[in-house]
């Protein structure tokens, strides 16, 4: 299993150098995990609690969890993928069969910033995406689809998330192999990351 990690700052565009990788490639032969499903459990908490909590800090994914579901799905056998909800800030009692593909791959915006995930990665991806360009995108994310305003969104931002990038995303960039500008001049890159994965399916 050759397994691909692709991290980046919020609103970078992951999914879509995600889905520009997988167009085109066999279906059925590339997995995907999003570290989103990997959230701590926060079932303790209100729901205003859980809106207060930090989401951009390492500590807010369960990490282990992930390394046993990587570990076992390297291993042949399928795993339950955990589904997250926005709207709830809590993981849900729903499950995924997640399944052994030849290419697997992790995209989140902190999977570059724990050791031993990082060393379960074949190819080490960091999605470069300008800072405004983000802002842009994560506003109109959370205030269209996960239920924030746009003054919480903006709080949160300027509180929160521009801090922990800076902390910890950016600083994840040294430990890729590729990174990948998200703009029209992209394709080189996703190009030789689908030329790997194609030599890896033959």
């Amino acid at each position: 299993m050759l397994i691909i990690g692709i991290a980046g700052g919020t609103g970078c565009g992951k999914t879509t150098v995600v889905n520009q990788i997988i167009d085109e490639l066999p279906d059925g032969e590339v997995g995907v995990i999003s570290q989103d499903s990997y959230y701590n459990d926060l079932s303790h908490l209100s729901l205003d609690e859980r809106r207060k909590t930090n989401f951009d800090h390492p500590k807010s994914i369960d990490f282990d969890l992930l390394e046993e579901h990587l570990s076992i799905l390297k291993s042949g056998k399928p795993i339950q993928q955990p589904v997250y909800s926005f709207l709830e800030c809590n993981r849900t009692e729903k499950t995924i069969p997640t399944y052994p593909s030849q290419v697997l791959i992790v995209e989140g915006i902190l999977i570059l910033t724990n050791a031993k995930i990082r060393d379960m990665f074949d190819i080490k991806i960091f999605v470069h995406a300008d800072s405004d360009e983000r802002l842009i995108r994560r506003l109109k994310r959370d205030v269209n689809e996960r239920g924030w305003n746009l003054d919480e969104t903006l709080e949160k931002y300027q509180s929160t998330i521009k801090p922990m990038h800076n902390q910890f995303i950016e600083p994840s960039k040294e430990f890729a192999d590729i990174i990948i500008p998200n703009n029209k001049y992209n394709t080189v890159a996703v190009d030789i990351v689908r030329t790997i994965i194609n030599e890896k399916l033959t």
